[in-house]
């Protein structure tokens, strides 16, 4: 999963914390036990002596080496027993209690050479806090009101707003659900305020819920990102750079409403060609239409548009001016 170093950060200093109250919480218990049942103090200090014999007998040389050992073992094995019938006596199951949060890693967050489930699902969380505030609303599909597009049939588009609508509600529930590293691209296209953005928010974040790694950005910020790891040797923004690449999912929201130039062009055409040829779905929003599209940036990149994305319509009136006519 290809998270931002910033989540795996975040997700790292998590399980860190989690592992400190863990042993916070079990220092505690220990110590209210010895106080109330003494005889376990004495059988933990036994246990860890006779470990550390074990140890020194191991490396040493001599017949009796091999009954040592087994004396100890036997000696250890009784105190066990001992240790576990005073705490079943004195305790709660549970009160003493000391494997680690996750016994798949002992919490290093890491198993083997990839990253651990632990550590992932903490991942998986920070990202959909991210992606909240990215958006800018924690509202899903459940929220998205049909009832400000016309059930009155439009000429122009063949169907009523809502139909229209329904549909590309519809598909994009679907999409969200079923998200895979296949999945298809999607070409959000519209005017301004349908709700493009809404449900491009709704999407990132069932998809990260489902464990995918999202980047979800804005074009603006995107291309400022890539200028700045391209000419201000930033690393912070080398290595986004290579998030948006990597990330199985990357939504581009508002795509036409950053600043035109030839860089912005270029960047265009090889993010949106490395995520093709590496299979990585993409979606992309925007208010362009497909000759604005050659014309702002190339002809090129309005054919790979055409040709690899799915187009969803969005058709209507601006939601936020329906608002405030009190709609």
């Amino acid at each position: 999963m290809a998270y931002s170093n910033q989540i795996v950060k975040k997700a790292r200093e998590r399980l860190a914390q989690a592992k400190a109250d863990r042993e916070s919480e079990n220092n505690q218990h220990l110590a209210q036990a010895y106080a109330q049942v003494p005889r376990l103090r004495q059988i933990d200090i036994k246990l860890r002596q006779n470990m550390a014999l074990a140890a020194q007998t191991a490396f040493s040389q001599g017949a009796d080496v091999q009954a040592t050992m087994e004396e100890v073992k036997q000696l250890n094995l009784g105190l066990q027993r001992e240790r576990a019938l005073l705490i079943a006596e004195h305790f709660e199951e549970g009160f003493l209690d000391d494997t680690p949060i996750c016994d798949r890693c002992g919490v290093s967050g890491s198993f083997g050479s990839a990253m651990c489930v632990c550590l992932q699902e903490l991942c998986r969380q920070e990202q959909k806090k991210e992606l909240t505030l990215l958006s800018g609303t924690k509202e899903g599909f459940s929220q998205f009101r049909l009832e400000y597009y016309s059930d009155q049939f439009d000429p122009k588009y063949g169907a009523s707003a809502r139909t229209i609508m329904e549909k590309t509600l519809s598909t994009c529930r679907t999409y969200a659900a079923t998200f895979c590293e296949r999945s298809e691209n999607l070409l959000f296209s519209g005017d301004t305020g349908l709700g493009k953005t809404f449900l491009s928010a709704c999407i990132s974040r069932v998809v990260a819920d489902r464990g995918y790694s999202v980047a979800y950005e804005s074009a603006s910020h995107l291309f400022n990102t890539l200028e700045r790891a391209r000419f201000n040797n930033d690393e912070n923004a080398r290595q986004e750079s290579a998030r948006y690449t990597a990330c199985d999912l990357l939504i581009l929201d508002d795509l036409g409403t950053e600043m035109p130039g030839q860089f912005t062009t270029a960047a265009l055409y090889s993010l949106i060609n490395d995520r093709l040829l590496t299979g990585k779905p993409t979606i992309i929003s925007t208010n362009l239409n497909t000759e604005e599209f050659a014309r702002r940036y190339s002809t090129q990149i309005a054919s790979r548009l055409k040709g690899s994305y799915r187009r969803v319509a969005f058709v209507g009136e601006d939601i936020r001016i329906l608002k405030g006519k009190g709609f």
